[in-house]
């Protein structure tokens, strides 16, 4: 039996995934013209990407989700709870760059901002 797309894979508004590849790249702090060259498309294209939610090509769709670590799944199926957002990617992918000693004191930070998240407010 073969399943009908539904038409929502026509009418994907990719404004909001083009917002996270935005604030990806800033927070990389790759400026919109840098980005562009490495990619080989104009700064306009880019920008219409992130601001105006234009479809870029499948094989530049895949690039910056890619290079941003971005999970497609939360924009495209809204409503289907995610194993990862974005922003748990790029933190795990953030994680990955310390050693054992700053891992240690990242992780005594959670549990401190845990224990104080159980503590009752007065």
């Amino acid at each position: 039996m073969v399943r009908k797309l539904s038409n929502n894979a026509n009418s994907f508004d990719f404004l909001e995934l083009g917002q996270a590849i935005q604030d990806a790249r800033e927070k990389q702090r790759i400026t919109r013209e840098e980005l562009a060259e490495e990619l080989g498309i104009s700064a306009r294209h880019l920008q219409s990407i992130e601001k105006e939610g234009q479809n870029p090509s499948f094989p530049l769709f895949i690039q910056l989700v890619t290079m941003f670590h971005i999970s497609v799944d939360q924009y495209i199926h809204p409503d289907t709870p995610t194993g990862k957002t974005t922003l748990r990617r790029r933190l795990d992918v953030l994680l990955d760059t310390f050693d054992d000693m700053e891992l240690t004191i990242i992780a005594g930070t959670a549990q401190g901002i845990c224990k104080a998240k159980e503590q009752p407010e007065d």
